[in-house]
């Protein structure tokens, strides 16, 4: 027998997105997206539990202010000291790493799939999911956009508005679209 849809998710290969079991993942997610985002501001301190409780891992002192969304949530694994501003989305359908003490602005999205570029595979939800991993330290500015498969190194900072295609090198700045490293000598 194959591997299950979320099995292949997992292993980084084609998988279709319109699975009864990665659909109940999702609606779990959903619940907790909801209880976090609806807190009272009196009661807002690092992260709801339902939302600790479903992310692999979430360092001491993450603060991530509402509104929030992740499609999974269980791929998400934050460091110590990781902050997300308002308004960050998540697609993890596979891992995403942010490193201690890294800041994302307001607006920053994740997107780890990536859909079949065949239109009748696509609409039948053929997609693919590749990592992304944000290093130790990092500054990520408002409305910044991530795709799977990118690293940001340790120290780095992408620029407000960029869109990361490549990895970023440790201590690099990059800014645009694409982004592109700036201050290069």
């Amino acid at each position: 027998m194959g591997l299950s849809e979320r099995r292949k998710m997992e292993a980084g290969e084609w998988y279709c997105c319109f699975d009864p079991e990665l659909d109940a993942l999702r609606w779990r997610a959903r619940e907790a997206v909801y209880a976090h985002n609806s807190m009272p501001p009196s009661q807002r301190g690092n992260l709801a539990p339902e939302l600790s409780a479903l992310f692999a891992n979430a360092g001491e002192n993450v603060f991530i202010e509402a509104p929030f969304h992740c499609s999974y949530g269980i791929n998400i694994s934050l460091g110590r000291q990781v902050y997300m501003n308002a308004g960050c989305t998540i697609l993890d359908s596979a891992g995403v790493h942010i490193g201690d003490g890294s800041m994302l602005g307001p607006g920053v999205h994740i997107y780890c799939a990536e859909h079949h570029k065949d239109a009748g595979l696509r609409g039948a939800g053929m997609e693919i999911a590749r990592p992304v991993v944000i290093g130790k330290s990092v500054w990520i500015g408002g409305g910044a956009i991530l795709v799977g498969g990118v690293t940001v190194g340790d120290g780095a900072i992408v620029g407000a508005g960029a869109v990361v295609t490549k990895d970023v090198a440790a201590g690099a700045t990059v800014v645009g679209n694409p982004a592109r490293p700036v201050g290069v000598k």
